[in-house]
């Protein structure tokens, strides 16, 4: 009996010193972090636009947390940041944004941001701006329509159509993350020479494709290649003007018809954000075909899923452009 008792006395000891010393194991072991704690050595950004997007990540890499404002699939011509976001957006360290009015939230914001350590950069700001009026008709490389009177100018946003225009926006957010993290200067530099290379290729790519090819003019539903075919000697007729929600009117639904026959166009262009109704409807009364040419001012979820970025997507618009102008 005695001994029964011993040994169950041993038994309960040797129970208690593991308890203890799991306990004091657990103790010891360091807290998991919070996600911000894992991000507050990373530079946060908020980005307004796709491209803008791309652009920093593939500048910043895992040196940033990066964020985009407008979510893909988004139209961000007409979209409105939540309070909750704007809040989020203060917080930043950077706040990069396309400007020339493509985000019409953009002064709202800016104005309202009281962190004197946001630093906020308008990536059009080195960029000679196109003009257009009102309806998008009206610069060297719009082909104009003969009834149309009105002389409200405004600028043309979509600045990073022109891959050249791309690496001015790109080295302001490179320039940027040097500002705001110098310790990691030569990183963000070297980035964006990869990336500047990368683009300068594309600007090749559509400099050899389209010269070669015998048509210069092209017909899209949304006034958003005035860049490109500046670049490139394209010549752009809209449907519709900078807005992708403008309507023409029935003579410059006419006019566009007429031009289409007179010129034997193949193809009308439609965008991925943008109801492809009045594109279909001019094809159908000139016997032209309809394909997409991207803006990329946003992507869908589906095709950032699939990897696509900046890059891949112009040159998907290269491809269609060649089929284009070259039947």
């Amino acid at each position: 009996m005695k001994r029964f008792f011993l040994c169950m006395m041993s038994i309960m000891i040797f129970s208690l010193s593991i308890f203890t010393l799991s306990g004091c194991s657990a103790q010891n072991k360091p807290p998991q972090k919070e996600s911000s704690d894992a991000n507050k050595n990373l530079v946060t950004i908020y980005t307004s636009i796709y491209p803008l997007y791309d652009f920093a990540k593939k500048i910043g890499q895992d040196k940033v947390d990066l964020h985009i404002i407008v979510p893909p699939g988004s139209e961000p011509h007409d979209w409105e940041p939540s309070a909750k976001l704007m809040g989020q957006m203060e917080k930043a360290d950077l706040l990069i944004y396309n400007g020339l009015g493509m985000e019409s939230w953009a002064e709202k914001v800016i104005g309202s941001i009281s962190n004197p350590n946001l630093t906020i950069i308008n990536t059009s700001e080195n960029i000679e701006p196109l003009t257009s009026d009102k309806d998008g008709h009206d610069h060297e490389d719009e082909l104009k329509l003969e009834d149309e009177d009105e002389h409200d100018h405004v600028y043309d946003p979509h600045v990073w159509l022109d891959p050249i225009n791309a690496i001015t926006q790109a080295e302001s957010i490179k320039n940027a993350l040097v500002k705001v993290d110098s310790a990691n200067k030569a990183f963000y530099e070297s980035n964006f020479e990869e990336l500047k290379n990368s683009l300068l290729e594309l600007d090749e790519e559509y400099r050899s494709e389209l010269s070669k090819l015998p048509r210069k003019e092209i017909v899209v539903s949304h006034a958003a290649f005035g860049y490109m075919a500046h670049r490139y000697g394209l010549k752009q007729l809209s449907i519709s003007g900078l807005s992708p929600q403008a309507e023409p009117t029935p003579s410059q639904m006419a006019e566009i018809s007429d031009f289409i026959k007179e010129h034997n166009i193949q193809y009308i262009f439609f965008e991925t954000l943008a109801s492809p109704k009045l594109a279909e409807v001019i094809a159908k009364e000139t016997g032209a075909k309809t394909s997409v040419l991207n803006d990329i001012s946003s992507l869908s979820q589906k095709d950032i899923d699939e990897g696509k970025d900046y890059i891949s997507v112009m040159k998907e618009n290269l491809n269609a452009l060649t089929k284009a102008l070259g039947e």
